[in-house]
């Protein structure tokens, strides 16, 4: 693996020279896009909106639109913005992981300690496994700034990016039912059908079957044939009746 960022975490008066692996990748199937009269492979140019030309990488610029102008940034604004924070990671405070929503979680990487940097590297690890805590800290990944949880994996210590509130959208425009109509009995046969599907969690009980199934097809093509395919038993026509459907999916597990 080749390593995507270089620095130290931040262990109060610590550092840790540590480098960052990306921990995640694609289960998806490679697919390119082709013309459909040549099967050539489509490719995307960078192009001038005006001259309609394509413009090297190396002539690309980022800018910011402020009052009808682009204010043009170089690599070394986005190093001034925060220059202790381009090669640290620095951890702000602990907490426990299970207070930290999904739906602020984006990508991991792994952490791997330099060599001077493992005996501070495996203390920390040991620390937060028998606290059961996780560290928040902030680092500059791609000149961007990020928030991430670095929590312990077996013995490797995981930074995993997670969301700033501003970037989470306020679900108040979303239309939600009223629970108050929620009966007792639907309730509880609601918590009855949870508890009846509870098990500890295991990851490797779940696979991508989708490509799996895609893999199959095109299998099947590339030698001429049509795969066979599972086809959709129609589903029995709904009840209205809340009550009866949980009832009617409590006894379908055990069947």
């Amino acid at each position: 693996m080749r390593s995507i960022w270089k620095g130290s975490i931040g262990f109060g008066l610590v550092n840790i020279p540590v480098k960052l692996y990306s921990a995640v990748q694609n289960s998806g199937l490679d697919l390119d896009m082709l013309d459909s009269k040549d099967h050539s492979r489509i490719k995307f140019q960078r192009i001038n909106e005006h001259t309609r030309k394509e413009v090297p990488f190396n002539k690309i610029v980022k800018g910011y639109l402020m009052d009808d102008k682009y204010v043009i940034l170089d690599d070394h604004d986005f190093e001034d913005a925060s220059p202790e924070k381009t090669k640290m990671i620095e951890l702000e405070n602990f907490v426990d992981i299970g207070e930290i929503n999904p739906i602020y979680y984006e990508t991991s990487y792994y952490a791997e300690p330099e060599k001077q940097g493992r005996k501070a590297y495996g203390l920390l690890l040991k620390a937060l496994i028998q606290s059961k805590k996780a560290g928040i800290a902030r680092f500059v990944l791609r000149s961007t700034e990020n928030l991430c949880v670095i929590h312990p994996l077996d013995d490797v210590l995981v930074v995993t990016k997670i969301r700033f509130p501003e970037e989470i959208r306020s679900f108040q425009e979303i239309e939600t039912p009223d629970t108050a109509k929620v009966t007792k009995k639907e309730l509880d046969v609601g918590l009855a059908l949870i508890k009846q599907y509870t098990s500890d969690f295991d990851i490797e009980g779940f696979k991508d079957e989708y490509t799996k199934e895609l893999l199959r097809i095109i299998k099947a093509k590339a030698k001429g044939k049509r795969a066979t395919v599972k086809k959709l038993k129609p589903r029995e026509e709904s009840d209205d009746d809340l009550y009866s459907q949980l009832m009617k999916s409590l006894g379908k597990k055990g069947a």
